[in-house]
């Protein structure tokens, strides 16, 4: 097993500092829930924060999996993923699902994708581009393990203000369109993220209505044989809920 160690400099509006990506360990479990507490206030329900089981879980089961980024010795952020198989022809699920409720047991070596589970960045440090840094490491971890993508749900936070104007995926299109803008899915489009389509039932997430946008990274150097429907074309055809979790969860 590697280790995951990037040293970089961020800039602080003109002001470079130093910073440095690695892979979270156990002594890390106060700052990154810490972290969890700023990322998601109420109305996110506190319930879904990480507490020091699953974090072990993280470093225990797929420790290439658990990263975090310092801020000249501050830890400024975090990002989580497990391995799993994907069906394009099965897109649909649910975030409690696919990470095992934040525990990753359910992690498979010998899985295609690098799922998602949670992005976190400290809110009096997100001007300064961590997020991005974040899943640029991640893209890294991907390509090292030879896996055919990075896949996770995006929250769609701003969707509640438009809930009653539009469906979930109507909301999704126009931000994609750039006619509207979402905290999250603009931010992962921003960063190289493509939209497979919308999730129904996804988290319990009042801002989002309880959707996500499956959001998906191509491995450039993986050359897949797979000519099927597309997941978008999946997800499309599933019926949507009703209604008008660190990003991810999250």
């Amino acid at each position: 097993m590697y280790s995951y160690h990037k040293e970089l400099y961020l800039f602080d509006s003109d002001t470079p500092r130093r910073a440095v990506i690695r892979n979270y360990t156990a002594k890390d479990f106060p700052a990154l829930i810490d972290i969890q507490r700023e990322s998601f206030p109420p109305p996110f329900p506190s319930e879904l924060w990480w507490k020091e089981e699953q974090l072990l879980n993280h470093v225990t089961l797929f420790p290439e999996g658990a990263l975090l980024i310092e801020v000249e010795g501050v830890v400024a952020g975090s990002m989580t993923g497990l391995i799993v198989p994907f069906d394009p022809d099965h897109p649909q699920h649910t975030w409690e699902e696919i990470t095992d409720h934040g525990y990753i047991r359910n992690h498979r070596p010998d899985g295609d994708t690098l799922y998602v589970v949670d992005i976190s960045v400290r809110p009096s440090y997100r001007k300064m581009g961590l997020g991005r840094w974040l899943m640029q490491s991640m893209y890294e971890v991907v390509v090292y393990k030879g896996l055919k993508r990075l896949l996770g749900g995006g929250r769609m936070p701003g969707y509640h203000k438009k809930a009653a104007e539009m469906s979930a995926d109507e909301y999704l299109s126009k931000v994609v369109k750039g006619e509207l803008k979402d905290p999250v899915i603009t931010f992962l489009l921003r960063c190289g993220r493509t939209p497979l389509g919308v999730i129904p039932n996804y988290l319990d997430d009042e801002e989002s209505m309880n959707y996500a946008a499956l959001m998906e990274w191509k491995n450039p150097f993986f050359a897949s044989p797979y000519s099927g429907p597309t997941p978008s074309e999946s997800l499309q055809s599933s019926p949507q809920g009703e209604g008008g979790n660190p990003a991810h969860k999250r």
